[in-house]
């Protein structure tokens, strides 16, 4: 006779303050070897984050003004109050440097928005067209009464994320039609992308930027001229679309190919095919390659300081330069450290929250 047994809940093996004391007793404690090394290794730590704090908070100044770092062997953070607007702005005029502010709040906003994906639609994809025409006339000026700013005074945390999130969001797209069209079985459209590609991803960027700023205007006809910002912006954008539509390529060879023949068994054309079936899947793959891909573009932008821009890391080169704070570059560094690790790490688990939550859709 069989009897059946009522299901039950999964066991949660305790609560949580157990479960870390088994974790630490398993992968720390579990021998005395562990044990030793576990113990070396947190006094190790212990000692680094103590030095760190020290410097950083215990026994660092906060005063916004230099004279009251005489007689610290701490951080002097009036480095920072002194330069904030300079890192931050670069050239901008100071009077206006609330476009600056504006500009900067409109692209973080854009970024966060985006990442919420109930506002994915066609919708999302005007309303950034739109914001990054209003965002250069923020910049720029010269309409509604606002001061004219040329772009070679566009500078710090204003320029970089510009940088960044222009590239990202042209880079994508441009990738992904690479990305086709290296798989295409056109012989003409499959040469120019591979061309494309394997140029842009056998040289380093600081050549992109160099031939955009330096030798393009040697081609254009004479009286003609293209902005130094825009031409580093298009160099960015397809250094990165290149490395990026490898990614994408990857993602697509790593679908089955049965999935290939059931939509082509189905009718579909090669967009329908592509759109509704291979695409979805094959970009829910690279995920964790794509954000690192856009992690390193965000770090790289710091290389536009080769042809004349002054972007975040630039403009703290700058602040350090002034005799009266060349004692204190390391509390300039450590600050735009902190900016740069916000931001990537924002990056990063949301590149982790994304992957989890596209997982779960598809397993629903």
């Amino acid at each position: 006779m069989t009897t059946l047994i009522e299901s039950q809940a999964r066991p949660t093996g305790g609560t949580a303050s157990n479960r870390s004391l088994r974790w630490m007793r398993d992968n720390l404690f579990s021998s005395p070897v562990n044990t030793a090394i576990t113990l070396v290794c947190g006094y190790l730590i212990w000692q680094v984050l103590s030095t760190i704090l020290s410097w950083t908070v215990f026994d660092a100044s906060f005063a916004a003004t230099k004279d009251a770092c005489e007689n610290i062997s701490g951080a002097c953070w009036a480095y920072v109050h002194q330069n904030a607007r300079f890192i931050l702005f670069g050239t901008f005029p100071e009077d206006e440097q609330w476009r600056s502010v504006l500009a900067i709040a409109m692209l973080i906003s854009g970024v966060l928005i985006s990442t919420n994906r109930r506002f994915w639609s066609v919708g999302l994809l005007v309303g950034w067209l739109v914001g990054l025409v209003v965002l250069y006339f923020v910049l720029a000026g010269g309409v509604l009464g606002l001061e004219r700013v040329d772009t070679a005074h566009w500078g710090g945390l204003t320029l970089t994320l510009l940088l960044a999130v222009v590239g990202i969001g042209f880079a994508a797209p441009l990738a992904l039609m690479l990305a086709l069209g290296r798989r295409s079985e056109m012989p003409f459209v499959k040469v120019i992308c591979v061309v494309v590609i394997e140029v842009f991803r056998g040289v380093p960027l600081i050549s992109v930027l160099i031939m955009a700023s330096v030798m393009f205007p040697l081609f254009l006809p004479e009286g003609v001229t293209v902005n130094k910002l825009l031409r580093a912006q298009v160099g960015i954008i397809f250094f990165q679309a290149a490395y990026l539509a490898e990614v994408f390529r990857g993602g697509m060879q790593a679908i089955p190919s049965g999935q290939y023949e059931a939509a082509d068994s189905l009718g579909l054309s090669y967009w329908q095919k592509m759109g509704k079936i291979i695409l979805p899947q094959a970009l829910r793959l690279v995920i964790p390659p794509t954000m690192s891909t856009f992690i390193s573009l965000l770090k790289d932008t710091s290389l536009v300081v080769i042809i004349g821009l002054f972007d975040l890391l630039a403009t703290t080169k700058s602040a350090i330069n002034d005799p009266a704070w060349r004692q204190q570059f390391l509390e300039g560094y450590v600050f735009i450290a902190l900016i740069f690790f916000i931001m990537c790490f924002f990056l990063s688990r949301y590149s982790l929250k994304l992957d989890r939550d596209l997982k779960q859709g598809m397993s629903h």
